[in-house]
């Protein structure tokens, strides 16, 4: 059994990471911590949870989370690098669902997140946790940077046509769309539910977070800079995320079979036949990615749509795929869920 710690489990990821772990029939949760809620039993918190955790928050100064296998930290963006150097050095590896080690380049992450990175010198040794991508890579890793929920749709969307080079990198456009569980389980007036509810809006237009780090993982697949614009809204739904993806191609090719070969085998994500239409609800609660490209009219205009679950795909049940990975088990082990409907 896999020994695994999880570093901040009271927000909805950390949540819906324990809803995971508890079913998974390798691992045995051996701490969760919680500075506000050491001492709280886990199943008080979150009354799903009983009968599946028995365990109580912990103070994270107390845990012993030098006797984990693995820690998750799902956490505030710069939890992790404080603590990561020191679990490394102690033979634990490390999965972040936050964004501490997902961007390269330290003066990037540091402008975009607003501080100092506590551990610059770890973020070379990081791996990029997206799959599809870094499969060999994430199985030898110590230190995975779990992908956002935006950058997984954005990527996994844009990788078969770029890896081909027959788009336009000079004017890509991300049209995306998430719900209110993607701002944290934290009380804000603008996720409270008479402000989300009956209500679209964009936000972020001059610069997401997220940016960078798509941008930097579409660069790496391109081998040049590419230039996106990424616009994301809140929309009126709990858990989602949509991306319409826009592109000019350069060459003429079958759309169609090119996602196809490029995702036959993958076990979490599916191209939908040819005209079809990826609804949210189709992937909710399940590590799926479901995919369907369109050429409107025929034309130069390539748009691919993209659907995940922000807290599952998006988030822990892509940490629970690459801790498989790291593990030597089978890649879907626990996080095979089929998705959940009405």
């Amino acid at each position: 059994m896999i020994k695994v710690g999880i570093v901040g489990g009271t927000g909805y990821t950390g949540v819906e990471l324990l809803r995971i772990l508890s079913q998974h029939p390798e691992v045995h949760i051996q701490v969760i911590t919680s500075r506000k809620e050491a001492g709280t039993a886990v199943a008080e918190l979150f009354p799903s949870l009983r009968r599946r955790v028995t365990l109580k928050f912990c103070d994270p100064t107390e845990a012993a989370l030098e006797g984990c296998a693995v820690v998750f930290f799902a956490t505030p963006n710069g939890i992790a690098m404080q603590q990561t150097r020191s679990l490394l050095d102690s033979g634990v590896r490390v999965i972040d669902l936050a964004a501490d080690f997902r961007i390269k380049d330290v003066a990037v992450w540091e402008k975009w997140y607003g501080m100092s990175h506590a551990c610059p010198e770890l973020l070379a040794d990081a791996v990029y946790g997206l799959p599809e991508i870094n499969r060999d890579e994430i199985k030898g890793a110590q230190l995975v940077a779990n992908p956002g929920c935006y950058p997984t749709a954005v990527q996994l969307g844009f990788l078969p046509l770029i890896e081909a080079g027959i788009v336009d990198t000079d004017h890509l456009v991300a049209d995306t769309k998430s719900g209110v569980s993607g701002a944290g389980r934290k009380a804000e007036v603008h996720t409270l539910f008479a402000e989300a509810s009956d209500n679209f809006k964009a936000y972020g237009v001059p610069g997401h977070r997220h940016l960078p780090e798509i941008r930097q993982g579409l660069s790496n697949i391109a081998k040049k800079p590419v230039r996106l614009t990424f616009v994301p809204h809140l929309t009126p739904m709990i858990r989602g995320i949509h991306a319409t993806l826009y592109a000019r191609l350069t060459t003429d090719t079958d759309l169609q079979l090119l996602f196809e070969k490029r995702y036959a085998g993958e076990p979490f994500v599916d191209v939908l036949p040819m005209g079809s239409h990826p609804e949210t609800r189709s992937v909710r609660g399940s590590n799926l990615c479901r995919i369907a490209v369109h050429r409107p009219q025929g034309g130069d205009t390539v748009v691919v749509l993209a659907v995940t679950d922000n807290l599952v795909k998006g988030a822990a049940g892509q940490a629970v795929q690459n801790m498989n990975l790291m593990f030597g088990l089978p890649e879907t082990l626990g996080i095979d869920h089929v998705p959940l409907l009405p």
